[in-house]
């Protein structure tokens, strides 16, 4: 059944409010499930005996698959329903959690792992697109989506914690088990509390649009992570030119269709484009940084990884009052100087974080920790709401599933360029570091990874020697990087301020309602005594004949 905006209330009540703690669950699962495997990781291996390249797809594979299908998934949602679509988006990502759970080989797991990714994929914009059409009111929505992002980012937070909790117990396969009865409850609930929008005319489902939207998304993320892992090879570029070729190809088929994938006029509008390049940047930020920030707490503090786990859950707090704040401060200020505010804090972050030295303890680094994540939740929540208030409310499944694409685009490149950047600083500096006489294997693993120096310490005369060196490498690494994450960020703030500056706070939307108000209650008053004189009028010269 489709519902028109006109016969929803105004205002949410109880109902959506309600609604909304069911949307929040997926949304918290799937970033969880991004994460969550990391500590399982060793006992996997010693259970399905991977190989190094099964190990990296049984990881990748969920991640590739959720962002290459969100705008297939996203534009189905906004044709036969977002309700439905959660729900058979739902039980199969619960069928096949258990699935991979119990998988008896690592082709198993890489399977059940890919069809997550599709389930996930379902989920996302339909959680997003359904925001949008439950909560009309400007305010409400702000609110409800900055919930939604709340609980997206704590996912990603929660997972290695609730990873290492598990593995403390159980086995490797329970942190899929945890997905399955959040889903029953989203089966169950989510005809109870969400209802269901669709759009009433949706036209043609173009199927070679979705299959070239998956070969733009999948080549460019497949060829970013590659290239931030192995560095420069002409495997990983080849696939980043395929997909930005198969970009051109989609944007120019959905400019010809009647009734495209996905409306590219909408990124002429200046809100909607800024807004997702600002939503990639911040998730560019707080993701690039965390593959420094992890190996730093482990491989130079030695945390073991359970602590670091713990320690990052000190981000929560700092990304949970920004995102309420952001909320807040555009009901006075215009949100081209909230989002500019909060890039600005990110950049504080990475400011702090270049000045992190080996020898410093944790509070350095939890602080621009803290800075950079309460300022990408503050981004986030903003971003997205101006993403799918921008679009039309039948496109709002379209738009969502742009968003989280974008986000997917910003974790990818953050680790590539900011990784990349680290990376050369690294081998540099540990081109003169490696001992004469050091078997050639063992040397380039050393310039390689500061995971690989240590191990390679462990065969050398005086390794405690050979360990600082590889930490006060890798530590000038980060810096470097922290160094460009800032500038990169101090710039998109500039530019956030210019091209939303056209955008308008609730108080200053208040006023110019309440003097249209007024000049219509004129208008009218006017037009009133204007018909009182002339029947008077009428009514003196029927008396005078």
């Amino acid at each position: 059944m489709y519902i028109d905006r006109m016969t929803v209330p105004a205002k949410a009540g109880k109902r959506e409010w309600a609604g909304l703690a069911v949307l929040v669950l997926p949304t918290l699962l799937i970033s969880m499930d991004m994460t969550a495997l990391f500590f399982a990781l060793p006992n996997l291996s010693a259970d399905l005996a991977p190989s190094s390249a099964q190990l990296l797809w049984i990881m990748d594979i969920y991640a590739f698959l959720l962002a290459g299908s969100m705008i297939t998934m996203g534009t189905l949602g906004d044709r036969v329903g977002r309700r439905r679509m959660l729900i058979i988006g739902g039980a199969v990502f619960g069928v096949v959690s258990v699935a991979a759970a119990f998988s008896n080989s690592a082709e198993m797991l890489i399977a059940t792992r890919a069809l997550l990714g599709l389930a996930g994929a379902t989920l996302a914009p339909s959680t997003l697109s359904l925001i949008r059409s439950m909560f009309l009111d400007d305010r409400q929505r702000r609110t409800a989506i900055a919930i939604w992002t709340a609980g997206f980012s704590g996912g990603a937070g929660l997972g290695p914690m609730l990873g290492g909790v598990l593995l403390e117990h159980f086995w490797w396969g329970s942190v899929f088990l945890v997905n399955v009865p959040v889903m029953l409850f989203l089966v169950v609930l989510a005809p109870l509390l969400l209802p269901e929008f669709r759009d009433p005319n949706p036209g043609r489902f173009d199927l070679f649009s979705a299959f070239l939207s998956l070969a733009a998304v999948l080549p460019v993320i497949y060829g970013v992570k590659m290239l931030a892992e192995d560095g420069v090879r002409w495997s990983p570029l080849a696939a980043i030119v395929f997909g930005i070729v198969m970009g051109v190809v989609f944007v120019r088929r959905q400019r010809r269709l009647t009734d495209p994938l996905i409306d590219v006029r909408l990124f002429a509008d200046r809100a909607f484009s800024t807004s997702i390049g600002a939503n990639v940047l911040s998730i560019f930020g707080i993701v690039g940084f965390g593959f420094f920030g992890t190996q730093y707490m482990q491989l130079v503090l030695g945390m073991r990884p359970l602590t670091a786990a713990l320690w990052t859950l000190l981000i929560a707090p700092a990304m949970a009052v920004s995102v309420l704040s952001a909320s807040l401060l555009v009901r006075w200020f215009r949100p081209a100087y909230v989002v500019a505010g909060a890039l600005a804090l990110m950049a504080a972050g990475f400011a702090a974080l270049s000045q992190v030295y080996i020898g410093d303890s944790l509070l350095i680094v939890g602080v621009g920790f803290m800075l950079l994540a309460g300022g990408s939740g503050a981004v986030g929540a903003l971003a997205v709401d101006m993403i799918v208030a921008a679009a039309p409310p039948k496109r709002a499944g379209a738009a969502s599933a742009l968003s989280e694409t974008g986000s997917e685009f910003g974790g990818a490149l953050g680790v590539a360029i900011l990784g990349s950047v680290g990376a050369t600083v690294y081998h540099a500096r540990m081109d003169d570091a490696i001992p004469p006489g050091l078997p050639p294997e063992a040397a380039e693993a050393a310039r390689d990874t500061l995971g690989g120096a240590m191990e390679v310490s462990r065969f050398l005369p005086d390794p405690a020697v050979f360990v600082r060196v590889a930490q006060e490498a890798f530590t000038e690494g980060m810096r470097t990087a922290a160094t460009v994450g800032a500038a990169i960020l101090a710039v998109t703030a500039v530019l956030a301020v210019l091209l939303l500056r056209h955008l308008r706070s609730d108080a200053q939307k208040d006023s110019d309602a309440q003097k249209d108000s007024d000049v219509q209650k004129e208008s009218d008053a006017q037009r009133d005594s204007d018909a009182q004189d002339e029947a008077a009028v009428t009514a003196d010269l029927t008396n005078e004949r």
